[in-house]
């Protein structure tokens, strides 16, 4: 599969973000950082606090997502090309993802967002053959739905209240202060909910792949479309797509500031993926216009986006978390931004270099010798693909 610069690209400027919004859940906890008041932030540290929630959060992980719904229809097309048998090849990378998605949730962070990837391919698997205009279709359809069912407030009751402050309190202080066995074991089997019940747990369930396919889908849809294939004849679609930047941060800034709202969940889920639309043409018209070493170094990072995703886990939680210097709940949210572009410029660096090596990180080796059962990790055709190849061979030998 020929791959994609600018996608690269992308894909290693949605890790950033990623990295960006995920400094409040490895400071704050994936409760924690809704709930800021149990936290003490400084002037500089609010307006920080805000700029991650409406600038960042929420907007970059649906980059990820359209950006992989992109690259499964890119390797379906790649597979077909081989004369192999694709669905199985989807189906042991998905096991493979939420295999590695349990594995880093478990012992590492509570935050993962492989394992859902991973179950999502398994929803994509009926799609994957589906016209561009249905795959839109769908999407809208599906984008529409979701943005209305955020309409009104969820009113908590007083025991959920209680319930969510005294597992704020209790994992500020595991997390600051915990070992990594008594912060695994919170983490595993601590639960802030008070409705436990196996029927809701059910209905998340099923809802879970329908309100996140939208962006999935418009990714397949642009794939099917070779989009970002062309970028300089592409330059006058990116500039439409630009001007979504502007609406969303307003959607976003509306929702935040209007948190009691009924209206609120609907300008928030629509202004997010307004301003992922935005990111991704503003980035798209800045690769083609200045393709310098900034943007070479997305590209790297984007190559290795599985290990330096697990990478970025690795080196937060040690900073954060108890069992390494304990700077959960402390560290403030400006110098976690700047914390973040020092992690993320470290990345760009150490990709770049290992690219001049390496063709592969060392988890996407591990993803490709699973995937393609070879231990050199290339594609094996299809015995009956070898049969009928040698066999024209054979009608093509001059007798």
């Amino acid at each position: 599969m020929e791959r994609v610069k600018l996608i690269d690209s992308l894909r290693g400027l949605s890790l950033f973000g990623i990295l960006l919004a995920n400094m409040l859940i490895f400071q704050y906890g994936i409760w924690g950082k809704d709930e800021i008041s149990y936290f003490s932030l400084s002037g500089m540290d609010t307006w920080a606090y805000k700029f991650i929630k409406i600038a960042v959060e929420g907007s970059f992980m649906p980059i990820f997502t359209f950006l992989f719904g992109y690259s499964l229809i890119k390797m379906v097309e790649s597979l077909r090309n081989k004369e192999v048998k694709v669905r199985w090849h989807l189906i042991r990378r998905f096991i493979l993802l939420i295999t590695l998605g349990i594995l880093h949730g478990t012992f590492l962070w509570e935050g993962d967002i492989l394992a859902f990837y991973g179950f999502m391919g398994f929803f994509l698997l009926m799609f994957i053959n589906r016209k561009k205009k249905t795959l839109i279709i769908w999407g809208v359809i599906l984008f529409l739905l979701t943005s209305a069912m955020g309409y009104g407030i969820l009113e908590e009751t007083k025991e959920e209240v209680e319930k969510l402050s005294s597992y704020i309190v209790k994992t500020n202080d595991i997390y600051k202060n915990g070992t990594y066995e008594e912060i695994k074991h919170h983490r595993n089997t601590e639960n802030p909910l008070v409705f436990e019940s196996k029927f809701f747990v059910l209905f998340i369930v099923i809802l879970a792949p329908f309100m996140t396919a939208p962006l999935f889908l418009f990714g397949m849809a642009a794939a099917k479309g070779n989009l970002f294939t062309r970028p300089g004849v592409e330059q006058k679609w990116y500039k439409v797509g630009a001007i979504l930047l502007p609406i969303g941060l307003a959607l976003k800034s509306g929702s935040v500031l209007f948190q009691e709202n009924a209206w609120s969940a609907i300008l928030l889920n629509l202004g997010a993926q307004l301003l992922s639309v935005g990111y991704i043409s503003l980035f798209a018209i800045l690769f083609t216009s200045f393709s310098n070493i900034v943007f070479r170094s997305f590209e790297s990072v984007g190559k290795l986006s599985l290990t330096n995703y697990i990478l970025q886990s690795l080196i937060c939680t040690t900073i954060f978390y108890g069992y390494g210097l304990g700077f959960f709940g402390d560290f403030g949210m400006l110098n976690s931004i700047i914390l973040g572009l020092v992690i993320f410029a470290m990345q760009c660096l150490i990709s770049t270099l290992y690219l001049k090596k390496f063709r592969r990180g060392p988890l996407e080796i591990i993803m490709r010798i699973w995937t393609n059962f070879s231990w050199n990790g290339s594609v094996r055709k299809s015995s009956k693909s070898l049969k009928r190849r040698k066999k024209v061979e054979l009608e093509n030998t001059p007798v």
